[in-house]
């Protein structure tokens, strides 16, 4: 895949291109800032874009609307965002788009290089991938809405993988269950939730998450 890269990190914006190349991926372009970032995804059009949340020059938001305008501008680009810490205000405002191909990882994951590289081609299919960690705080902050709290602990569980971007197959193995029975706690899961007709795989997940932070 084409890739272009945004980290004003010296050290691990060459190292993810050192990773990425190894990996057989194109790196189009490796960035520092946010305005550079947008011009490049402009010229180049790449698959995915990997960008840090904070940036030159406050390191504030720069990264996350640098992103949230390239999944305006260029939809078919998939974004996967990285963050040193769970900012819920930043996924939340990513997470709910109603766009497909997002993705919000901590940067400590990037470490784990087949967790990384997993979740970047799901981005670039068009799929979601969100840290494990990042859903854990969500789904843990809407402990107070009701409709969650009908959820069995084993639909729960599924939702925490749902929302991380896994497909039902996937669920199922790291659950220990069977396709089957995945789908049917999706299906009871979207039933308390209230949530229906949210057309593709991306969708469900980002209405999830949606909902989960009203």
């Amino acid at each position: 895949m084409r890739v272009v890269l945004a980290e004003d990190s010296t050290l691990l914006r060459e190292g993810l291109v050192r990773l990425l190349a190894e990996e057989g991926h194109e790196v189009v372009d490796a960035v520092a800032d946010a305005d550079t970032l947008l011009a490049v995804v402009a010229h180049d059009q790449p698959d995915v874009v990997v960008a840090d949340v904070r940036m030159p020059p406050s390191h504030t938001d720069e990264g996350l609307r640098a992103a949230l305008e390239i999944r305006k501008r260029w939809p078919a680009v998939g974004v996967l965002v990285l963050s040193q810490y769970v900012e819920k205000r930043y996924a939340t405002e990513l997470l709910t788009g109603d766009s497909e191909g997002v993705g919000y990882l901590l940067k400590d994951r990037v470490v784990q290089v087949d967790e990384f590289l997993d979740a970047l081609e799901r981005v670039a299919a068009g799929r979601a991938a969100f840290d494990p960690e990042v859903v854990r705080q969500l789904l843990a902050r809407s402990n107070r809405t009701d409709p969650l709290s009908r959820l069995t602990e084993r639909e729960r569980e599924v939702l925490a993988e749902m929302a991380q971007g896994h497909t039902n197959t996937a669920i199922g193995r790291r659950l220990h269950i069977s396709v089957s029975a995945v789908e049917k706690h999706c299906n009871a899961i979207f039933e308390k939730l209230e949530i229906s007709g949210t057309g593709g795989y991306s969708r469900r997940v980002l209405a999830v998450l949606r909902y989960l932070n009203t």
